[in-house]
This record gives C-alpha cells, structure tokens and sequence, in this order.
C-alpha cells in the first residue's frame, strides 16, 4: 500500500501523534546533550559525553518502549474492526500473510510520517528554547551545535519499533476467517488464553519471589538492586501477559462503584464484554503510570533514606533537582501512554456505530449515551490509573530499599509517597476521562439511529 485512504488517516491519527512525539522527545534530548557539551568545551568530551548520552538514551528508549505497546495496541484495535472486511477479502482469495504484510506497511508509513514530524519540530524548539534561554542570559553565548548527528538514531528506532509495533498488532490477521464475515472483534481462543494466564501465573509468582529475595539482599549490599531489578521486570512481564485476565477483573471491581443506572451498567458490561479490546486500551496507560510512579517512589526513597544519613543541606538541594528533573522525564512517557488510551477508545467507539445505533432506536437518549461513553472512560482511566498506582509503590519502594537497605541504619523504612505527583496523577486521570469521552460522545450522537443500524 503506496499510501493511506483518507478513511485509514483518521484510524491512523493518534498513532501518527505518538510517533512523532516520541520522535520529538528523543531529538530533544539529544539536542539539549549536545548544547550542554557545548558549553563544556573541552571538558564535556570523551567520557561526560559518554555518560550524558547514556542517560538521555534510557529515557528515550523508555518513552520509545510506552509508545511500542501503544502502537501495537493500537494496531491490534484497527484490525478488529476490519474484521469484516478482512473476512471477505480471504474470501476472495487473499492470503493471512499478504494482508498482515499490508498492515505493517501502513505501520511503516505511519512510523516514517510521525518520526519525521517529531525530527522537524523537535530540532526547530531545541533551537528555538536555547536561543530564549541564552537571550534571558540562561545560558552563555558560546558556539551551539547546529544538529547533533545522533538524533538520527531516535528517529530510526521509532521508525523500526512501529513497524514491527504494527506487525505485532496485526497478528491476528491471520486468525481471521471467511466465516468470521459477521463478527465485530476478534477474540483468542480459549486455548491459547488458557496458555497465556498459565504463563502469566508462572512469571509474576516467580518475578514477586525475585523481588522480595532482591530487597532482603539489599539489606546486606547494594548489589541487591540487582535480583530485585530482574524480578521487577519478570513480574512485570508477567502482567502484561495476564493483563487479558487482570485488566477485565479490575474494571468489573471498578464498574460496580458507578451505580446501577443503564448508563452505568451498560458502560460497566461493554467494559468487560470484550476483554481483550478492554485490555489493549488500558494497557497503555497501565504502563505509563506505573513507569511514572515507580520512578518517583524510587526517587522521593532514595532522598528520604540519604536525608536521614547525610543530613547536608547542599546534597539535599542537588536531590531535589535532580528528583525533579528525572520525574518530568518520565513523566513524557505517561503522556504518550494517555493519547494512546485516548485513540484505543475513540476508535473503539467507531466500530460500536451498529451498537449506539440499536441503543438510540431502543429510546435510549442522546443523554444517556453521553453518560455511558463517559462512564466507560471513567472506569477505564480509574482501573488502569488505580492498578498502576499501586504497582508503581512496590516497585518504587523496592528499588529504593534493595540499593540503599545496606546503608540505612534504621532498616527497613516505607516508602516515601510523592503526593504532589499522586495528587497531579489523578487530576489528569480525571481530565483524561473527560477528553477520551468528548470526541466519541459527540460523534455517537451526531449519528442517525438508522444509519447507524445500516453500517457494516
């Protein structure tokens, strides 16, 4: 496919925003490296330089490896709702293979677009940003890279991680059958479901096991940090294997709080009616807040356990920048993870259009659908901000305590909650909700009942 259809652009949209800012995130970083160079001179070479890269790249690798899960999430939503067509197609003769080789294609296009898009502005505002900063005497007027040769490499790797982002997510092409003409989604079967929560199970009981060995080794050396890094992701990875089990459970807990009325039950039921369409949607945002949270718990620990054995007033201001920095680092990987879940459920609402058709011809009101949408959004962004929340204070705390338990004299401490960033968490979960509510509330609205009853 040499281009998109005008119909595919608006499928692929967010996807080609969250390209493009994970483009725009790794230039800037880069960029930023090599003006702080620069203002180094001869000092910032060899191996600062080396060191300052190699910590701008685990930021960068970390927003690519949010937007990678975003991207094949959302790639996994586009080819549900294609179903019917897929089904007619292999129908007429195509093959699963050519079809999911035609979807990756539209993931390299859009991985292309999007990382170009993220090079140009992201080169244009670092200059733009540096220019402010050294006319409100910020930063001194020395000789600044023009364009640091290595932003190339974000702008591969985003290209790469989406095309094979988009290939993953079009997996389920080849599940795709002639009979399946009638079917709105695509679930796994049983038995590979079965598989996947028996894996999961495996994983998080031994990535837990791990994690706890890894803190009580922390007590004795900082080597801890270690074990307790491999359990974190084995447990982790676990999670994200089970999250068709996890994610479903979680929303159902999350639904009841909403009341009994037929908005909120609707919403509660299409919620979990469809678990794996649930699953891809909050995935994304699951993992950006825990990345968020983890980072900060870590970080606001480390501070409270350094504070308590060296209480200088110079080291408290250094970790108080340096907390800070690290946290609005992280923080842009959460963002990328938001407009996905934003995309994942607008999109999901496109392809229900039969559905709200059938609920407006039913009486319900244009009223009660907006209620549902947005409590379907709600409960999406409190399970996934709740279950994140909660993952991101083990693991913060752990880290914490498996690399400086040894030199805490008290021992085991708790970990230190960052409630500026839980509290600032939260009111962007609310904003979240009504932002990923507003545009498919209005769109469902804005179809007649019996066009929508005659969509395909």
């Amino acid at each position: 496919m040499s281009a998109l259809t005008a119909s595919r652009r608006s499928e692929h949209g967010a996807s080609i925003l969250v390209t493009a800012l994970a483009s725009f995130f790794g230039v800037v970083l880069i960029q930023a490296t090599a003006f702080l160079l620069d203002i180094f001179g001869d000092d910032g070479q060899g191996a600062v330089a080396v060191a300052l890269y190699c910590v701008a790249m685990v930021f960068i690798l970390l927003a690519l490896y949010v937007a990678s899960v975003v991207t094949a999430n959302t790639f996994g939503t586009i080819v549900a709702g294609r179903t019917k067509t897929i089904a007619l197609l292999r129908l007429l003769g195509a093959s699963g293979r050519e079809l999911r080789k035609s979807v990756a294609r539209e993931g390299l296009t859009v991985g292309l677009f999007g990382a170009a898009v993220g090079l140009v502005v992201g080169i244009a505002l670092s200059h733009l940003a540096r220019a402010l900063a050294v006319s409100a005497g910020k930063l001194p007027e020395v000789a600044y890279t023009t364009v640091q040769p290595l932003v190339a490499l974000p702008v591969v790797i985003v290209v790469g991680t989406t095309w094979a982002a988009s290939h993953i997510g079009a997996r389920r092409v080849l599940e795709v059958t002639p009979i399946q003409g009638a079917g709105a989604a695509i679930q796994a079967p049983d038995s590979v479901r079965q598989r996947r929560t028996t894996m999961a199970v495996v994983l998080i009981s031994s990535g837990t096991a791990l994690l706890g060995l890894g803190v009580i080794v922390g007590s004795v050396t900082p080597a801890g940090v270690l074990v307790a890094f491999v359990g974190g992701a084995v447990s982790f990875t676990g999670i994200m294997v089970g999250a068709h089990r996890i994610v479903p459970w979680t929303l159902r807990v999350v639904g009841r709080a909403f009341g009994s009325g037929p908005s909120a039950r609707l919403a509660a039921a299409n919620s979990t009616r469809y678990p794996e369409r649930s699953t891809r949607t909050a995935l994304g945002l699951l993992i950006g807040v825990t990345l968020v949270v983890t980072f900060a718990v870590a970080m606001y620990s480390y501070r409270a356990m350094l504070q308590n054995e060296f209480s200088e007033e110079s080291l408290d201001q250094v970790l108080t920048v340096t907390v800070g920095i690290m946290t609005g680092l992280i923080g842009f990987s959460g963002v990328i993870a938001a407009v996905g879940m934003v995309n994942n459920l607008s999109l999901s609402i496109i392809q229900r259009t039969r559905e709200l058709g059938l609920l407006r011809a039913l009486g319900f009101t244009r009223k009660q659908i907006r209620g549902m949408i947005v409590s379907e959004s709600a409960q999406m962004v409190i399970a996934s901000m709740g279950f994140g929340l909660l993952l991101g204070i083990v693991y913060g705390w752990a880290a914490a305590q498996s690399l400086l338990g040894s030199i805490a004299q008290s021992g085991f401490q708790p970990p230190t909650l960052p409630w500026a960033i839980i509290v600032g968490t939260v009111l962007c979960a609310a904003l979240l909700a009504l932002i990923a509510s507003l545009v498919p509330s209005r769109r469902a609205n804005a179809i007649s009942p019996v066009v929508a009853l005659s969509a395909t």
